[in-house]
């Protein structure tokens, strides 16, 4: 019996965390597609890796990059594509079309890929990553929209784990503080206020993208991957 090389679709594949994905997954030996609507960050990739051009906010767009890879089964879908930037300015002040511009990429874009991937994951008995943040269960000031997109997502992947399993596991990685540039600028207590002792790094998102991808035992949780930040009781001095 011949062992197909494992394929894995990554959106948001260009930069920052994607791009980490990308490349772990590739060195790993997996088949890649990193997909982007942002073609001329996908240059350089990595040997078993290719760019796919799209916006994942965007159906058309989505079906036809789906397409593009030209694959009839899929082992792994990870939903990383979002705006990074969580804040918004005061909510009185707030467009419903910038609004809409988070929800739309960072929740409705998770949808729609998984939507029109679940065919090829079936095919496979695939699994999905949805890559949320530790912002949807903690907040700073004027940060609403992209507190809710994530919010939604951590609520949508315990919602598809229980209409896809089991042939599909779906499950989630909820990063705190991932440095993807600028490590060496950090203070020291940057990386104290962190009870692992340090920053996140995209390899420490890859690590665990990577064992979800195998847990077969695992499906419907989302997991803080944030140096244990979020479970550190802070009072004021």
């Amino acid at each position: 019996m011949t062992q197909h090389m494992k394929r894995a679709l990554v959106t948001g594949g260009a930069k920052g965390i994607g791009r980490g994905l990308v490349e772990r997954l590739a060195q790993e030996g997996w088949e890649v597609a990193a997909m982007d609507r942002d073609a001329g960050a996908l240059q350089g990739l990595p040997q078993g890796a290719r760019a796919i051009e799209g916006d994942v906010s965007d159906e058309a767009s989505v079906r036809a990059a789906i397409a593009a890879t030209g694959w009839d089964g899929l082992d792994l879908l990870v939903n990383n594509a979002g705006l990074a930037s969580p804040e918004a300015g005061p909510i009185e002040d707030l467009a419903l079309a910038d609004w809409q511009k988070w929800i739309g990429t960072n929740l409705t874009g998770a949808f729609l890929m998984t939507k029109h991937c679940v065919p090829l994951l079936r095919a496979r008995r695939g699994a999905i990553v949805n890559i949320t943040s530790s912002r949807a269960h903690q907040s700073e000031p004027q940060t609403e929209p992209y507190a809710a997109a994530k919010g939604g997502l951590t609520a949508l992947t315990h919602a598809l784990a229980i209409s896809l399993g089991p042939e599909i596991r779906v499950n989630a990685i909820a990063p705190g503080w991932i440095v993807t540039t600028g490590w060496d600028e950090l203070r020291e207590i940057d990386h104290a206020q962190h009870p692992a002792g340090r920053a996140g790094r995209p390899e420490d998102v890859a690590e665990a993208v990577l064992w979800l991808a195998g847990a077969g035992f695992m499906t419907g949780e989302s997991i803080l991957l944030d140096g244990g930040m979020t479970r550190k009781m802070i009072y004021a001095e």
